[in-house]
C-alpha cells in the first residue's frame, strides 16, 4: 500500500506543475513630435539599455515604427508602459508605449 501512496503523490505533483506565465513585449511606438534624445533617455532609465543599445532600438522605432524594448512577464510589463507613459506626459510628448503577447 504505500508503494501505490507514493506513486498517486508523485502523479499529483507531475500534474500541478505550474506553466510559466505568459511574456509580454513591452513596445515603444514611432510619432513625429518625440525627440530622439528622449526616446533614448526613456530606453536607458526604464529598460537600462547602454548608450548604444537605447540609439539602435531608437532608429528601430523611427524607422519602422515601433521597436520591441523588452519582454516582461504581464505585470511587469503593465508596470513598465505605465511608467514610460507618465514620464513622456511629465515632460509633455506624446510617447506611446504598449504592450503585446509574445507568441511562443
Amino acid at each position: 500500500m504505500a508503494v501505490s501512496n507514493c506513486e498517486e503523490i508523485t502523479s499529483e505533483k507531475q500534474e500541478s506543475r505550474l506553466k510559466p506565465p505568459p511574456m509580454y513585449k513591452v513596445l515603444l511606438l514611432n510619432d513625429d513630435f518625440t525627440p530622439m534624445e528622449f526616446v533614448v533617455e526613456v530606453l536607458q532609465t526604464f529598460f537600462f539599455m547602454s548608450q548604444e543599445q537605447a540609439t539602435e532600438i531608437m532608429f528601430e522605432v523611427h524607422t519602422e515604427g515601433s521597436g520591441v524594448c523588452g519582454i516582461y512577464p504581464g505585470d511587469i510589463a503593465m508596470t513598465k508602459v505605465e511608467q514610460v507613459i507618465n514620464f513622456a506626459r511629465e515632460h509633455q510628448h506624446p510617447l506611446r508605449c504598449v504592450m503585446e503577447e509574445e507568441k511562443s
